[in-house]
């Protein structure tokens, strides 16, 4: 499944459009490498998502085409979400 569909049916962000913009700025990395909305995802994946002031680590433990509310967090395990500073020392 690509990347940017995962991201919308998981509900880790809102909308397919936005998905595609956060990883053409290179804010989503895959095992540890910088992915494209395009990229390939499978179970086991580690993806990496830098937001705003906040970043997030998850498994991914399940893929599907589609998904009600309350089963798209079983797509995946959060492993780590930290708030990243700013160059000034200020959230």
């Amino acid at each position: 499944m690509r990347l940017d569909k995962f991201l919308k049916v998981s509900r880790l962000i809102k909308r397919r459009t936005i998905a595609k913009e956060v990883t053409d700025q290179g804010r989503v990395w895959i095992n540890g490498k910088v992915a494209k909305a395009s990229s390939s995802i499978r179970e086991n994946d580690e993806l990496t998502i830098h937001f705003g002031q906040k970043t997030v680590t998850v498994r991914i433990h399940k893929i599907s085409e589609t998904s009600r509310k309350d089963e798209a967090s079983e797509m995946y395990t959060v492993l780590k979400e930290e708030m990243n500073k700013s160059k000034d020392g200020i959230f």
